[in-house]
């Protein structure tokens, strides 16, 4: 994109509110204060807020459109509503889109997926590239922040993390990192494969996070036998806790572990460290305690 594009685009994009989907998530919020830090208008929509938006309520996307032309989408997982939300996109005057994808669509032998997830997530991808919209699409691998405030932050809290994964490794993302590539507006076009700058593994991490708050906190490889017998154990369905022990089986087996450059390609900066991300965390307090 020449500068004469982007001049476009930020005028664009500070006259009209920026609608962000999922914005009480992750990665949604992050994104969203960015774009506030950038003195960029707003539009922040979920299920509960000022703004109520639900994908399964397609009564509720107009309103959330209204006005709006450019947009950040965090896709419900599961679902084909991608590629009809951008046609109605469409209808009120959007301009640009931003996906949040996931790393690993296009290997399928990534993870067992039993529940359709990749196959709606390839959709979303198609819809987005056949929109006729400017784009860009993220596909980040696991969150740091889910040892924070996701899947593991109740067996950080407890000072024991107990799961199927073995000695395998990944380079975990920060998701700050995430969301600057996703309000980066020079990058029309362009898919992201965004990682952190090394791959670490469970032993490492919770060694990390020990290391920044000073509580002991330790890591127990589990079989993954074990470990849905101990969720089945604890109230969960089986289904259920065989399809959480396979999403943990890319861990397990590494497959997350490569390096990827796009933060580096999107941003021009080296992506932050594990240990950045924890040390930061605990400054702010945002260990569980």
């Amino acid at each position: 994109m020449d500068r004469l594009e982007v001049g476009r685009l930020t005028e664009v994009m500070s006259e009209h509110p920026i609608l962000v989907t999922g914005a009480t998530g992750k990665s949604g919020r992050r994104v969203v204060r960015q774009l506030r830090d950038k003195g960029l208008p707003v539009r922040a929509a979920s299920r509960t807020g000022a703004c109520v938006f639900d994908w399964r309520d397609r009564r509720t996307w107009d309103t959330a459109l209204e006005g709006v032309r450019s947009v950040y989408l965090v896709q419900l997982d599961g679902t084909k509503l991608v590629r009809p939300f951008l046609e109605r996109a469409v209808r009120h005057g959007v301009r640009r889109v931003v996906l949040a994808s996931g790393r690993g669509i296009d290997d399928p032998h990534y993870v067992k997926d039993s529940g359709g997830v990749l196959d709606g997530i390839r959709d979303s991808e198609a819809a987005v590239r056949e929109s006729g919209l400017e784009w860009t699409i993220s596909r980040p691998g696991w969150f740091a922040q889910n040892f924070s405030e996701g899947f593991f932050a109740d067996a950080v809290r407890s000072g024991e993390l107990r799961l199927p994964a073995g000695d395998g490794a990944a380079s975990f993302v920060d998701a700050e990192d995430i969301a600057a590539v996703l309000t980066d507006g020079r990058h029309a076009g362009e898919t992201y494969e965004v990682s952190g700058p090394r791959a670490v593994t469970l032993a490492e991490a919770v060694a990390t996070i020990s290391e920044a708050t000073g509580r002991a906190i330790r890591y127990v490889p589990l079989s993954a036998e074990a470990y849905v017998a101990e969720l089945v154990r604890q109230g969960w369905p089986p289904a259920d806790a065989r399809a959480f022990a396979d999403v943990i089986e890319p861990l397990r087996e590494g497959r997350d572990a490569h390096v990827s450059d796009g933060v580096l390609r999107a941003l021009g900066r080296p992506a932050r460290t594990f240990a950045e991300f924890a040390a930061s965390t605990a400054a702010q307090g945002g260990w569980p305690a």
